[in-house]
């Protein structure tokens, strides 16, 4: 039999390897941006077309490199990072596999342009498909040059499975928000085309990330520091008010190397239990400093993973680093034994304006009895419980007829005509001929207005109500982004928006019968739109008629009266699928007669 195993051609193993390191234009610019940021640069440039699909331009003003370090840049595991073996537990440089180049070269038209500070005459090396066209002397400016174009053009399959150019941009913000994050120090400017997305100047961490995240950030963020032998973690947590249903301002970094770990995020969500909204995230910026050498980075190829070798370690100091800053900066309850703490005193004193309420309200009591002219406990209870089931005046001179699929022959249910009540300001109760009808309100308008929303994509777009003194919304870069991606659909929905500088829109009208302002709605919408798209892959239309459906429902503790009940009733029982709201929960719940006659059964 002859031998089957051969070595694979330098060109298909690069393509291998680039498979591992570039997964899109996002992995390449990370790269070749840790490679600017390892050379020393205090200002980086990049700049991109097409999402970088036609064009990845990185220019930095760091060390450079000669005519031999640019052409052995280009092969397999060539690096300057490492010498031995132990040199991989001691890193603490950006990039040191020596993979960026030569996978970004295998899969895309590389152009590099270096030059030393020291020489008069810099490098340029043309390389296609790992493959080098050319190599001579140019005129340029000290630093490097690396532009990137038409990434995956010898790979069809792998460009064919890049998203579409707004959400290839946002990963690339991503990326580089990170690094900015990672190294305030460094100047970073980025453009798209013509124009400037991001453009930050070297700062302090504090305001790098109000540069990166907008101003409304200022406000919120506590620092927080801890310092053992072992490790040394810095950094800023937001406010538990400010928190978001949203993950993504969650950034952890080790030794300036931004990292994912499921449990030091913990560690922060500990420190924050109890201070959150149930399903929020808050937003933290934590650096932790420690010996390369109890830590290992070499164990993805993303270098987004690591391990440490003493992890619960790691887990008690961020845990009271965080725990701290909220207690300092009075973010969490704490206990002031400063203050009163005769517990006896403070319970006569309520005791007696209780008394005094009750007075006032009710009369005096004495004996046991009620004094003339006052109203008995009785009453009290009665008064009490009525704010809790509200009957529609209406409903007490006529029954309320239903002209919808309620009374249609095959429906599930049908309602018998009688009174609706409002229950809790959350519920609406209504007889129907097998039993009782709970409705909750907020799922049931939500399932109308998903409705209505889809019915705009193929009809009349929605009406607008305009706003009589429209209101600006700044934003930052990766939802500035998002919000021009949507703007066409958003118009169709009823929304009037118009970019008004950097990261700003103007907001003149919203879709007809919104019930709050103009940013809390835009704001709200985007942040659901996240939360719907991080749970759900769904088509954008969809994912906004949900959005937006949510934002604008009638929310639990809104009180209602008749003619609002019966139009919503009527509407749910008119849509495609009255059962379930638009995230699948159920719509409203029957109370069976023979159920509830069990209960008076002896």
């Amino acid at each position: 039999m002859p031998d089957i195993i051969q070595l694979l051609p330098d060109s298909i193993a690069n393509q291998i390897a680039a498979g591992e390191v570039v997964q899109r234009p996002a992995s390449a610019v990370k790269e070749l941006m840790e490679n600017a940021i390892d050379a020393k640069a205090t200002h980086i440039q990049l700049i991109v077309k097409d999402a970088g699909k036609s064009l990845i331009q990185v220019i930095d003003n760091g060390t450079g490199m000669s005519a031999t370090d640019a052409r052995m840049s280009l092969e397999r595991h060539a690096t300057s990072k490492i010498r031995k073996a132990e040199d991989l537990f001691t890193l603490r440089s950006m990039g040191f596999r020596g993979e960026a180049l030569a996978s970004i070269a295998a899969v895309a038209q590389v152009e590099i342009k270096t030059r030393l500070a020291t020489e008069e005459l810099g490098t340029c090396l043309v390389v296609e498909a790992s493959e080098v066209k050319a190599q001579e002397p140019v005129a340029t400016e000290p630093g490097t040059r690396i532009s990137v174009r038409n990434l995956f053009y010898n790979i069809p399959a792998r460009r064919n499975f890049l998203k579409s150019t707004p959400v290839e941009l946002r990963h690339i913000i991503d990326e580089f928000q990170r690094l900015a994050l990672a190294h305030p120090s460094v100047g970073f400017m980025m453009a798209h085309g013509d124009e400037v997305l991001i453009d930050v100047p070297p700062a302090r961490l504090g305001q790098r990330i109000v540069s990166l995240f907008g101003k409304s950030y200022q406000q919120q963020l506590a620092p927080a520091l801890e310092q053992t032998a072992l490790v040394r973690i810095h950094g800023y947590i937001g406010r538990p008010e400010a928190a978001r249903k949203t993950r993504g301002e969650q950034f952890l970094f080790v030794n300036q190397r931004f990292i994912r770990s499921h449990y030091l995020h913990h560690a922060v969500m500990t420190a924050f239990e109890g201070l959150l909204p149930a399903g929020s995230f808050p937003f933290y910026v934590l650096f932790i400093d420690i010996d390369p050498r109890h830590i290992d980075v070499n164990v993805h190829p993303t270098k987004t993973e690591i391990k440490f070798d003493d992890e619960r370690a790691v887990f008690a100091v961020m845990l009271s680093a965080v725990r701290q800053a909220l207690g300092k900066h009075n973010l969490a309850p704490v206990i002031d034994f400063s203050n009163d703490v005769n517990l006896s005193s403070k319970l006569a004193h309520q005791t007696v304006d209780t008394r005094t309420y009750f007075e006032e309200r009710f009369g005096t009591l004495s004996q046991g009895k009620t004094q003339p002219g006052t109203q008995p406990w009785e009453q009290l209870l009665e008064h009490e419980g009525a704010k809790n089931i509200q009957p529609a005046e209406e409903t007490r001179q006529q029954a309320v007829l239903l002209e919808s699929k309620v009374n249609q022959a095959g429906s599930p249910v049908s309602a018998t005509g009688e009174a609706f009540f409002q229950l809790h300001a959350r519920f609406i109760l209504c007889a129907v001929k097998n039993g009782l009808m709970i409705i909750d309100q907020q799922r049931a308008h939500e399932r109308v207005l998903y409705e209505k929303y889809m019915h705009q994509w193929k009809g009349t777009p929605g009406a607008s109500q305009q706003s009589l003194f429209p209101q600006t919304l700044t934003l930052g870069v990766a939802d500035f982004t998002l919000l021009l991606e949507m703007h066409q659909e958003l118009e169709q929905m009823g929304f009037r928006l118009e970019v008004f500088g950097k990261n700003t829109v103007l907001i003149r009208g919203l879709p007809a019968g919104a019930s709050v302002g103009e940013r809390e709605l835009v704001e709200g919408l985007l942040e659901q739109f996240k939360t719907n798209q991080a749970e759900w892959q769904i088509p954008m239309r969809e994912n906004l008629a949900r959005a937006l459906a949510k934002r604008m429902g009638i929310k639990a503790g809104q009180a209602l009266q008749l003619g609002e009940m019966k139009a919503l009733v009527a509407n749910l029982w008119s849509s495609s699928n009255p059962n379930f709201s638009p995230d699948g929960s159920p719509t409203f719940f029957t109370f069976d007669t023979s159920k509830i006659e069990t209960y008076f059964t002896r």
